[in-house]
């Protein structure tokens, strides 16, 4: 019963523990699923929490499911990457620079309480004698007294972040020093500020991949990280581990483009068909130019040559109708094919 109510709430939009515990006392669908159960938020929460493996082992399971019918055999994926909002405001937000200046304040408006409280301390001792009960903090100074443990433990875990990023690319993780600009978020610290379609979100980075046959999705990461440049790998893994297979040609647009992720598709044997820059709705590529690449072209001039091509061009404007389908209406990234135009090649094997 834990089970159907979550995976219900989270297809459905509803991810929060709170707001499913209300949806089972007033959604249909969720009163049916729990029987007439009513779970506290808590519990659905910890229940999340205590069989979170179990939970991502289901996803695997109905690609097993379906591979076994034989209904799945990776040929081509499509990548995409959409940023999901944290159940956190990115308001809750302070930057580096921010903490530090705001934890050199509080410190001097404690002192300045301080001072306040041991003048009013020989006040009293003055008019009622130095026998009187003790007293806990003041409120106020309480609750700057736990702003600058937050703000402490919140610098901590940037000064950390900073290191593990130092260690990652091979520099001294002694001398890491988080940067001023670095943000923690005091509601989800393991959320980060992001730019979403319209706006920055406070949140993370899902990642997709999909198969154009059933369109079932055949790998799925979450991540920190802002953009999708770091992403081919991970997700080509998962897609391995989740579905297991290896796929054989990869669709991607311009964000998952570089030079590393294109060599590691070649390295992997893995045709890719990956965006080399961002195109307006609407525009046009270019045609093909005639005749040869120079013999050192990078594999970003190759990438770019390959889709310009009839048949790079054809395979590529399929990537918006197998991964992002909402938009199918909408030209191709190639500018060259509509989706709906995509049927007069379905003899060539495209």
């Amino acid at each position: 019963m834990m089970v159907k109510i979550l995976v219900y709430g989270y297809c459905v939009g509803v991810f929060s523990s709170r707001r499913i515990q209300k949806r089972l006392a007033e959604d249909v669908a969720f009163r049916v699923l729990a029987a007439g159960n009513q779970p506290d938020f808590r519990t659905i929460s910890d229940f999340r929490k205590l069989h979170l493996k179990a939970l991502e082992g289901l996803f695997q399971q109905v690609l097993r499911l379906v591979l076994e019918m034989g209904a799945l055999k990776l040929g081509r994926v499509a990548l995409d990457g959409s940023k999901v909002k944290a159940n956190a405001s990115k308001h809750k937000a302070m930057s580096y620079g921010r903490m530090e200046e705001a934890e050199k304040r509080l410190k001097e408006e404690v002192q300045d309480l301080l001072k306040q409280a041991k003048a009013a301390d020989e006040e009293e001792d003055k008019r009622y004698g130095r026998d009187r009960q003790g007293e806990e903090l003041p409120e106020e100074l309480q609750r700057r007294e736990t702003r600058i443990a937050r703000i402490q433990e919140a610098k901590k875990a940037l000064k950390e972040r900073a290191r593990e990023k130092a260690e990652s690319e091979g520099k001294d993780r002694k001398e890491a020093q988080p940067e001023p600009k670095d943000q923690y978020n005091f509601t989800d610290p393991e959320s980060r500020i992001m730019k979403g379609p319209d706006e920055f979100v406070q949140g993370y980075n899902t990642q997709v991949a999909v198969e154009p046959v059933l369109q079932l999705i055949v790998g799925q990461t979450v991540t920190q990280a802002a953009n999708d440049k770091q992403q081919v790998v991970p997700l080509i893994k998962a897609i391995q581990e989740q579905s297991g297979q290896k796929p054989e040609e990869v669709l991607t647009d311009n964000g998952y483009c570089s030079e590393e992720n294109l060599k590691y598709l070649e390295k992997r044997r893995i045709e890719g068909f990956v965006a080399t820059e961002k195109q307006k709705h609407g525009e046009r590529s270019e045609p093909c130019k005639r005749g040869p690449l120079p013999k050192d072209a990078s594999r970003l001039e190759r990438m770019k040559r390959k889709l310009k091509t009839k048949v790079g061009a054809a395979v590529y404007a399929r990537r918006k109708c197998i991964v992002e389908p909402g938009r199918s209406s909408r030209p191709a990234d190639s500018g060259s094919f509509s989706c709906g135009g995509w049927r007069k090649y379905e003899a060539s094997g495209l």
